[in-house]
């Protein structure tokens, strides 16, 4: 069982540390008469008969087009906010490396460079806000981080010839993140950049290269960057993990399909692309070789990066590493766009592909 574990506050600003404890406190609470609810009623399944165009709708949902679905909607459940209920950021800040001095060292952040300019994501913040619509070196990006499968993504926000700002829907397929644009309310699979439901059904988000990685390995990267950071630090909780303990569960949390077979189902997996294809190889063996290669793609790993779904405090999280990925380009190695996420997450959307283990 979790030593703890609560769910990011929704709506309102807390205006002094009394309050974000009091508030953060009440979401514990709640969390475990949820979970006793789930026991006793089978919260799950209900959530599932409630899955529905017309509760949607009395939701708030009258953009989007619920005759054009990619999936069984049967399979998409409410995560417990509303929609936006966990609010993106869409007016970011950011100073310079050089001045943060709240961060830990060994704190994961995703960092990002493009066209010359690199930012830094800390997920103290994405873990309250998941989504980050911002534009670096003059391209529109969305930033995110789904906390449950640990999925770090950065998609080009320019589609159709629009440029779409993502939200939360506060809805969950296979324990993922599912977002929505505010341009056509097309529901979106974080965890593939899918389009699932509305509009865009079927269609792909572009994504970017990016490296979740720790802060001080980004500053030495990038000793000119920028680091996000709250638009009010009273807002929420930052620094603080809410999931505590989640990735040394037994099993996820608001997940009920199939768990893979032949490996712990809240292991780390690197997924990236080769030959077209998602595949995934587990942290483990990295951790064990420092390096595997897959087709054109190589994987190298270090230490010194905090885990930010183990203890209260993000920066006092286990060490889980560091992972590169990249390709051979004529100008030298090349970054590749890659995940760290659990091994369920890759089965639960891939369940045909085999996770490499050896």
């Amino acid at each position: 069982m979790f030593t703890k574990f609560s769910i990011p506050l929704i709506g309102g600003t807390a205006k002094n540390g009394k309050n974000i404890d009091a508030m953060r406190n009440f979401a514990q609470s709640a969390f475990w008469l949820m979970s006793l609810a789930a026991i006793v009623a089978g919260v799950i399944g209900i959530r599932q008969a409630n899955a529905t165009p017309e509760r949607w709708r009395a939701e708030g949902w009258n953009k989007t087009d619920f005759s054009k679905t990619a999936i069984d909607l049967a399979e998409i459940m409410s995560g417990g906010p509303p929609k936006d209920g966990i609010p993106s950021i869409d007016n970011p800040e950011f100073v310079a490396a050089g001045q943060v001095n709240d961060i830990g060292a060994k704190e994961p952040v995703i960092g990002f460079a493009m066209n010359g300019k690199a930012r830094a994501y800390p997920l103290r913040i994405l873990m309250w806000h998941e989504i980050v619509n911002d534009e670096v070196g003059g391209v529109p990006v969305s930033v995110t981080y789904c906390p449950l499968c640990n999925s770090a993504i950065v998609f080009d926000r320019r589609f159709d010839g629009k440029i779409l700002d993502f939200g939360t829907t506060g809805k969950l397929r296979n324990s993922d993140m599912v977002m929505y644009d505010r341009q056509t309310e097309t529901w979106w699979q974080q965890f593939t950049g899918e389009g699932i439901v509305g509009q865009y059904m079927g269609k792909e988000l572009k994504t970017f290269p990016a490296r979740l990685e720790s802060f001080e390995r980004f500053k030495k990267r990038h000793p000119k960057g920028e680091v996000l950071i709250p638009n009010d630090p009273s807002m929420r909780a930052y620094g603080r993990n809410p999931y505590v303990n989640y990735d040394l569960a037994s099993r996820p949390f608001l997940y009920n399909g199939e768990m893979p077979k032949d490996i712990n189902p809240m292991a780390r997996v690197v997924v990236f692309e080769d030959k077209g294809k998602l595949t995934a190889v587990s942290l483990k063996l990295l951790r064990e070789k420092g390096s595997v290669t897959v087709g054109g793609v190589t994987l190298t790993w270090e230490t010194g990066q905090n885990s930010a779904l183990e203890n209260e405090r993000i920066n006092r999280g286990r060490d889980v590493g560091n992972v590169v990925a990249q390709r051979t380009a004529q100008g030298g190695p090349e970054d590749v766009t890659y995940d760290v996420t659990f091994a369920f997450v890759f089965h639960a959307f891939f369940p045909d592909r085999p996770i490499r283990k050896s």
